[in-house]
């Protein structure tokens, strides 16, 4: 892996996000390198993510657009035990962009009442899932009538959701300025996969 990832033909905003991000970075940049291929990088999110289970479990997703596909990187790791060292998983999915089939934002508001329009950072979180047909989920809950004195078995009623990939973002972790750079990103992903879109330009930030 690179222990210099200037050498790399990667946006310098986003080798610095990802170095910014502290997981793994050389290996991070390299796996996108490969992935990417040398094609023009037009926007990227950067998304870090730690949860508690069991032990602790840090993870990373990188979702970056070019003017033909969605590459999505994750990396999480996992601990070793007698036989096996610590380790990490590195995976990236090259999707081009006619083959997105939906991408959903979603934005968590405290007090929607006292809502003011233009203000985006009311939004307390942010979770944007995009789906291309890989992989979906069921969300099921009991069946009911209406009568809440009926006793019957009404079996259950569900959605099919797509769950290809969820990338949530906290304001209260992150920062304004993170729940931005979300809506920011899926704003040009769903304008790259509109069946309508012109050529996206490339992020100058």
């Amino acid at each position: 892996m690179h222990t210099d990832m200037t050498t790399l033909p990667l946006p310098a905003a986003l080798l610095a996000e990802i170095q910014h991000a502290g997981y793994f970075p050389g290996l991070v940049a390299d796996i996108l390198d490969v992935a990417i291929a040398g094609e023009t990088v037009v926007d990227y999110l950067v998304q870090p993510e730690t949860t508690f289970d069991a032990e602790l479990r840090r993870h990373l997703t990188v979702l970056v657009l070019t003017p033909s596909r969605l590459v999505a990187a994750h990396v999480d790791d996992h601990e070793g035990d007698d036989d096996m060292p610590p380790s990490a998983a590195a995976t990236t999915e090259s999707v081009p962009l006619r083959e997105v089939r939906s991408v959903t934002l979603t934005h968590l508001v405290a007090r929607p009442a006292e809502y003011v329009s233009g203000k985006s950072a009311a939004a307390q979180e942010l979770n944007l899932a995009i789906g291309w047909g890989a992989s979906s989920r069921i969300d099921l809950e009991p069946g009911f009538c209406g009568n809440p004195d009926c006793e019957g078995d009404h079996g259950y009623t569900g959605q099919l959701l797509p769950d290809d990939i969820v990338v949530r973002v906290s304001g209260a972790a992150e920062g304004p300025q993170a729940l931005q750079r979300a809506v920011a990103f899926a704003r040009k992903l769903s304008t790259a996969t509109s069946p309508y879109a012109a050529p996206a330009a490339p992020n100058q930030a």
